[in-house]
């Protein structure tokens, strides 16, 4: 593309150290990807405690992802990864994920856990692909909009 079509263009996507500045933004993404959204609240909480980690994805002005996790002592649960709706597929989660692991390996985090509705595929094939195994499950632990009741998968990853 000619560089005098800047507007066509997609600004390159970053990943950086979200802050309390974002808590709306991340709240909104929170909301669009999960049936119960985390509230602006929730994520300045999480933002000023010491043991919690989040990334934002960041292209141009716009947050269109982010990954939160919780540390404690050498291990790490992922709390959320999210990416919005319109930027899917593209391969955005991927990176973010990785990234978002090598912080917490450079904090000294050697085992990283998470959960993932069982149902959720491509939760599921993120985590694959970044190393994860399924290690127990919680039954009946998600509850979706129409009560249905599902099971998590209860995911680990060695980072050392």
């Amino acid at each position: 593309m000619p560089s005098w079509f800047p507007f066509f263009r997609t600004a390159p996507a970053v990943v950086e150290a979200a802050t309390p500045k974002d808590a709306a933004q991340l709240a909104r993404l929170h909301a669009a990807s999960f049936h119960r959204g985390w509230g602006d609240g929730e994520f300045e909480q999480m933002l000023r405690e010491p043991n919690t980690l989040i990334h934002r994805l960041r292209q141009g002005r716009s947050i269109v992802g982010f990954a939160a996790s919780r540390i404690a002592a050498d291990e790490a649960e992922i709390l959320s990864v999210a990416v919005s709706p319109d930027q899917r597929g593209r391969g955005l989660s991927r990176d973010l994920f990785l990234i978002h692991l090598g912080h917490l390996a450079g904090r000294g985090v050697r085992t990283v856990f998470l959960e993932v509705e069982e149902n959720n595929m491509p939760a599921r094939r993120l985590y694959d692909r970044t190393g994860f195994a399924v290690v127990g499950q919680r039954e009946r632990y998600y509850k979706e909009a129409n009560g249905a009741e599902l099971n998590a998968l209860i995911m680990r990853r060695d980072l050392s």
